[in-house]
């Protein structure tokens, strides 16, 4: 089977995205609607760039789907903020690095935190959330952490999680180095290989 290129999975994305089976959670048994649309680290800024021009054209005339998007890294700032304390986090970061960071402020962004973060920026009649920022929000946030606790919040909301790295339907590899717990509820949204029936 030939492997498909980065376009052209990210292609694949808008006609997937409006399928009325995705949106509408039918066709996957009684598991949740959780997706995950994996990449090579390396292509973070087709990616964004991607998902900005997606995010429009699901929005616009004529699909106008109601969607949200959760940014995790900068849901991190938000609630570092909210508490008062983003100047010294940066601060932090900047003279003492990444791990002194994640050590004092991880207490402040716990998983639960994060979900309550998000649920008040749901409104209620989403279509379909998007989730970024994983990259960006590691070491504080593990991607499998916030999917477990998403599950009781969007119980009939589908969402797809952008995630640079790789995920086999069992185990999410951040960045393609590092093993976060296995995760067996997502579904991988589109192939690496191109199927033919």
């Amino acid at each position: 089977m030939p492997t498909l290129t980065i376009n052209q999975r990210l292609d694949a994305l808008l006609p997937k995205l409006q399928d009325a089976r995705l949106l509408s959670n039918r066709g996957i048994g009684n598991e949740i609607g959780f997706y995950i649309f994996d990449y090579d680290a390396e292509y973070e800024p087709l990616v964004q760039r991607y998902v900005d021009r997606l995010k429009l054209q699901l929005t616009s005339s004529p699909i106008q789907l109601i969607l949200l998007e959760i940014d995790l890294y900068k849901t991190i700032l938000d609630i570092l903020s909210e508490r008062g304390v983003l100047k010294k986090a940066l601060e932090l970061e900047a003279t003492k690095g990444n791990a002194a960071l994640a050590k004092t402020v991880a207490p402040l962004v716990r998983p639960d935190q994060v979900i309550a973060y998000i649920q008040k920026k749901l409104r209620g009649d989403e279509q379909l959330v998007i989730m970024t920022g994983v990259g960006a929000s590691w070491p504080l946030l593990r991607s499998h952490s916030i999917l477990n606790n998403l599950h009781p919040v969007l119980d009939k909301i589908p969402l797809v999680m952008f995630f640079p790295g790789s995920y086999d339907g069992h185990e999410l590899r951040l960045f393609d180095t590092f093993k976060d717990d296995n995760y067996y509820r997502a579904f991988p949204l589109i192939p690496h290989q191109q199927h033919h029936l």
